[in-house]
């Protein structure tokens, strides 16, 4: 079984990406292979976040692996925070300092529209490839559920009546940024 390291400390991100593709591959930790050390994301793009992590833990530790970088898109706020979206309200701040932040400077906006962009790149051997995954839908005025991670509670996909965070992982896993750009990967890894 092919091994490969997801390059993130994030544990609700690494759960959803092992049930997704756990049973084809042995997908490590940055934990598992001794990364201890925070990975440099100081690209100005998504893309170039993904990539950055990914050629990062590739060179230093010898491995086969996958990085992410995932941006919410707020149409109103032109594009913000986007790729600032895990440090929206700061450098050391909580996901709900973010939340809190954005809520309050769409408080008078009526459009609410907005999209989680996902880029995956993955460093598996001497090739790189990218997948992406996106999801249209609208924030919220107030937090809704308990589940999920980051800006979950306030954004509702369109189609659906509930937020990210009053699904379940299965549920979530069918349908989002993450979980399309997963898709892609897994696909490619089958494949190869």
């Amino acid at each position: 079984m092919i091994s490969i390291c997801f390059a993130t400390n994030n544990k609700n991100k690494l759960e959803e990406v092992r049930s997704k593709i756990g049973d084809q591959f042995t997908i490590l930790s940055l934990e598992d292979i001794g990364c201890l050390e925070e990975l440099p994301e100081t690209q100005p793009t998504i893309e170039g976040n993904s990539e950055q992590k990914a050629q990062y833990v590739s060179q230093k530790y010898h491995v086969n692996c996958f990085a992410d970088d995932t941006g919410l898109i707020v149409d109103a706020l032109v594009g913000a925070p986007g790729v600032h979206s895990a440090r929206y309200a700061g450098p050391n701040c909580l996901p709900e300092d973010n939340m809190v932040k954005l809520l309050n400077e769409l408080k008078d906006v009526s459009n609410r529209t907005a999209s989680f962009k996902t880029c995956i790149t993955l460093v598996l051997k001497d090739t790189q490839i990218q997948f992406e995954g996106s999801v249209s839908g609208t924030i919220l005025q107030e937090k809704h559920g308990e589940k999920g991670f980051g800006y979950d509670p306030i954004f509702q996909p369109h189609g659906y009546n509930i937020s990210f965070a009053e699904m379940s992982m299965e549920e979530k896993n069918k349908m989002s940024h993450r979980a399309l750009a997963v898709a892609k990967l897994e696909a490619y890894l089958k494949s190869i």
